[in-house]
C-alpha cells in the first residue's frame, strides 16, 4: 500500500523522545512557574501584547524561550509519533489511523465547544493553549489503543 504522507517508521522513537521531553519541560514550566535564565534570547516579535504589529519600529526584545521550545518539541514529536508508519503498515492500520484522526478531531472540537460555553476570561486562553496539543494527543492515544487492542485480539485468536 502506498502511503504518501507518512514518515518512515524509524522516526517514531525520535518522535517519542521529542514529545516526552517537550511534555516534561512544559509540565515543569507550568507547575513551577520558573524561568531558565540561560534561555533568555533576543527575539523579533511580529505581534506584541498590545495588538498586531504594535511593536515600535519592529524592535528586538528579550524573551525566555523555554515555553516556545517545549511547545515546538511537543508538536514536532507528536507529528512524528502520529504520522510515522508502523513496521507492518497495511490497509487495516491505515483505516485505524484515519478513524482515529477523525475521532480525535471530533473529540477535540467537542471539548473546545464545551470550553467556549463554560470557561471564561484568562482561563479560556489557557484552554486555547492546551487545545493546540490535544488533537495530536487524542489521536496518539486512540490510534495506539485501538492498535494495541486489535493486536491483542489477533494474538488471542492464534
Amino acid at each position: 500500500m502506498k502511503t504518501r504522507f507518512l514518515f518512515s517508521h524509524k522516526y517514531k522513537p525520535l518522535g517519542w523522545f521529542l514529545f516526552l521531553t517537550g511534555m516534561v519541560l512544559g509540565i515543569v514550566l507550568l507547575l513551577n512557574d520558573i524561568d531558565f535564565p540561560n534561555w533568555e534570547l533576543q527575539v523579533f516579535p511580529l505581534i506584541s501584547e498590545n495588538d498586531i504589529f504594535s511593536n515600535p519600529s519592529f524592535e528586538w526584545n528579550t524573551n525566555n524561550i523555554a515555553d516556545e521550545v517545549a511547545s515546538i518539541l511537543v508538536i514536532l514529536g507528536g507529528i512524528l509519533v502520529s504520522f510515522s508508519k508502523t513496521k507492518d503498515e497495511d490497509e487495516y492500520i491505515s483505516k485505524i489511523r484515519m478513524d482515529s484522526l477523525i475521532w480525535a478531531t471530533y473529540v477535540n472540537y467537542s471539548v473546545l465547544v464545551l470550553a467556549i460555553l463554560f470557561v471564561f476570561d484568562l482561563s479560556f486562553f489557557n484552554v486555547l493553549i492546551y487545545n493546540m496539543f490535544t488533537v495530536l494527543l487524542f489521536f496518539m492515544l486512540r490510534f495506539h489503543y485501538v492498535l494495541y487492542k486489535s493486536k491483542r485480539v489477533l494474538n488471542n485468536e492464534e
